[in-house]
């Protein structure tokens, strides 16, 4: 185990661009995971809903995650290439950064997979929070990983709004 956990420290600074793929390609592939959840609640229920006015068509989303997954697992690259320089913070801030996802996917768990507008509500408000706290944790160790979470933390504000709205007029 301890030499899978060297390997993976050094792995950023050996073979950088493999690093960052792999990091890029992780946070896609379990950022995508949570879609499974989406389609349950997309057609009938979603199409029935009352939509508020700002609302994008749905064709937006998926390029609009895609991004945001890889500016993420850009992020969460930068801070991993600092395993062995902070292994402490960088710890803390992959730790904060699984607790925040398991949030982000929480969410198309609750508002599409169980069609429950108001826990998704309480769920994005608590991602929300859960972003500021990871991107307070990556500074720590990589600003520009932090940076990286900006228009995540835009979008999520503006999915927030919309959560809201959905709430309210349904």
């Amino acid at each position: 185990m301890a030499s899978l956990q060297t390997k993976l420290r050094r792995l950023p600074g050996e073979r950088p661009l493999l690093a960052l793929a792999l990091s890029i390609l992780v946070v896609e592939v379990v950022g995508a995971s949570g879609s499974i959840f989406t389609v349950q609640g997309l057609g009938e229920w979603y199409d029935s809903l009352v939509r508020p006015a700002v609302a994008p068509p749905n064709w937006v989303f998926g390029p609009v995650w895609t991004t945001l997954f890889a500016l993420m697992g850009t992020g969460l690259w930068l801070v991993w290439k600092r395993a062995g320089d902070a292994p402490r913070a960088v710890r803390l801030a992959v730790a904060v950064f699984a607790v925040h996802f398991l949030f982000n996917l929480g969410w198309s768990a609750a508002f599409f997979g169980l069609r429950e507008i108001g826990l998704g509500l309480a769920v994005i408000a608590v991602l929300w929070v859960l972003i500021v706290a990871t991107m307070w944790v990556f500074a720590r160790v990589d600003r520009r990983a932090a940076l990286l979470l900006v228009p995540y933390l835009l979008w999520v504000t503006f999915a927030a709004y919309l959560n809201y709205r959905f709430w309210v007029l349904n």
